[in-house]
């Protein structure tokens, strides 16, 4: 059939049309088919340019003439659509894809010709929302063991762009749940400094008040494309930037929108994620950050070695040596949450000698510990031929020693490095980051020690207060678990570019109160 296009300016996501219901119903076209479009127009513009693409027909009554075709940007831009087009529409078949889904609903293992369909299918946008999420609804109920999961990465890798930096490349991850922890942002120049090379692309937040790409954002520009950042890395030999903004494993992109609705993350999916994009960018050396305890992701030291295991075990087999490091997930890390705070966090960790005589700062030490101890833990990995627990310690290098040193004499002047290559200006100091100019304490209630401050609801707090899309807006903790408080000492500032937000996030504070304070008494029984 022959339709007039009528181009919709909305983007779908996928390869998808509009169709009107009652030509849907002449063609015999259902909401799980699949619609062949063809257009005579060639694309002279675009390299990705193809006369005819499988499109997933969406029916309306109202919103297009008998005759018309609703067309979307995807479909808009791949086969150069202009308005009043003449398509040619037509059934075609449904991806075979769909039949490897419907066997992994039934708890049957894929194989990975299977796998590579699926991933294939979810990248070339063939597959509907609805679709999508019934494979990873199947692998929710029927996690993937260690080979279909070693397939889904090689897919994933296969799909997508891949960047070989040469040389020995290390990366990080953390698995996230934990406020502020930008162990990356110290890692880099670190690391970096001893001329190991670090390229890392980073996430935004989708739940936190910041993600990495959110606070480095505040000093540099984060986005990037693959030629850009590889002569980024051969310069200063790290970057922070914005993963979103490369093509490395796509599919786990769109699988990550289905989930993150669904508010499941199976843990074949979670290693498949992580692995692949390291993967992508040739990393022979991988720290995996596992925070554990009360409000983080993983609750028990048991779970966290169980997913430990996983992660060295499928890592290895695709040649990444792999460390995970069990942590300490009972509170934020660093003072500040939200992208211009953590910022300010930072800079101050990086230069912490000049700021550490100052009053009107409060210096992370959490954060430098925590970023000292992940470094030394990558150093070791590289360079130490024997990791056995039984060595001569006389024999072996203080690495924790090799990161304070390149803390305290190169760091700062690597991230400088790294800023100017990212666009940013790298004479920044912690006091030139603005912050919102709407403010306000909220202070303890009563005396006693601080025994819990709990991750999700600060950071809900400083979602409230604007972050992470204002990035002056957030929460910054005036103490730390273990301190101990009397009443009206202030226990967090909010921070904000709105009256009302503010108003919003003190309202969310009262309610939600994410400092525990209390005394010895755990409970009383009668």
């Amino acid at each position: 059939m022959k339709l007039t296009s009528k181009i919709l300016n909305i983007e779908a996501g996928n390869f998808v049309v509009l169709l009107n219901e009652e030509d849907a119903y002449e063609m015999g076209i259902c909401l799980i088919d699949r619609v062949k479009i063809s257009s005579g127009s060639k694309n002279t513009n675009s390299v990705n340019a193809v006369n005819a693409i499988n499109a997933i027909p969406n029916f309306t009554k109202i919103y297009l003439n008998k005759g018309e075709i609703g067309i979307y940007d995807e479909v808009q831009q791949m086969l150069n659509v202009k308005n009043g087009d003449m398509m040619d529409v037509s059934l075609s078949s449904r991806p075979v894809s769909l039949e490897y889904i419907r066997k992994k609903i039934d708890g049957i293992n894929l194989n990975n010709e299977e796998i590579r369909a699926i991933v294939r299918d979810i990248v070339q946008g063939n597959l509907s929302s609805v679709e999508l999420a019934g494979f990873v609804i199947a692998t929710y109920l029927h996690e993937m063991d260690a080979d279909e999961t070693i397939f889904l990465i090689n897919a994933m890798v296969e799909t997508g762009e891949t960047i070989d930096f040469g040389g020995k490349v290390v990366d990080k991850h953390s698995i996230g749940g934990i406020a502020g922890n930008r162990t990356t942002m110290l890692l880099v120049p670190i690391i970096a400094s001893t001329t190991l090379k670090i390229p890392k692309t980073s996430s935004r937040a989708i739940t936190s008040a910041s993600g990495t790409a959110d606070t480095m954002e505040v000093l540099a520009k984060v986005e990037f494309d693959a030629e850009n950042i590889k002569g980024i890395v051969k310069k200063a030999y790290g970057c922070i930037v914005w993963g979103g903004a490369i093509n490395l494993a796509p599919a786990d992109d769109k699988i990550i929108k289905v989930e993150y609705p669904l508010s499941i993350d199976p843990d074949s999916q979670m290693l498949a994620s992580v692995i692949a994009k390291k993967k992508s960018v040739n990393a022979k050396y991988l720290l995996v950050d596992i925070p554990v305890g009360r409000g983080a992701k993983i609750n028990n030291i048991e779970k966290g070695k169980a997913l430990s295991n996983e992660f060295i075990n499928i890592a290895t087999k695709l040649g990444i040596k792999t460390r995970c490091l069990i942590t300490d997930g009972y509170s934020p890390v660093g003072n500040g949450i939200g992208p211009s705070l953590e910022a300010r966090d930072v800079l101050m960790a990086l230069d912490y000698e000049n700021y550490k005589s100052r009053q009107d700062f409060r210096i992370p030490y959490d954060l430098i510990n925590k970023s000292l101890d992940m470094a030394a833990n990558i150093f070791e990995m590289v360079y130490n031929k024997d990791n056995n627990k039984d060595n001569n310690k006389d024999n072996k290098k203080d690495y924790r020693k090799i990161a304070e040193e390149a803390l305290r004499t190169k760091a700062l002047k690597k991230m400088k490095e790294i800023i100017e290559l990212q666009e940013g200006n790298p004479e920044i100091k912690a006091e030139d980051i603005e912050i919102g100019d709407k403010f306000c304490d909220i202070y303890a209630e009563y005396k006693g020690k601080v025994k819990f401050i709990s991750n999700w609801k600060i950071s809900q707090i400083a979602r409230a207060s604007g972050a992470p899309y204002d990035k002056k807006a957030g929460v910054y903790l005036k103490i730390s678990v273990g301190d101990f408080v009397r009443p009206n000492d202030s226990l967090f500032t909010l921070y904000s570019s709105s009256s009302y937000k503010l108003e919003h996030a003190i309202e969310l504070s009262e309610r939600l109160k994410p400092i525990e304070i209390g005394g010895a008494i755990i409970e009383k029984i009668e």
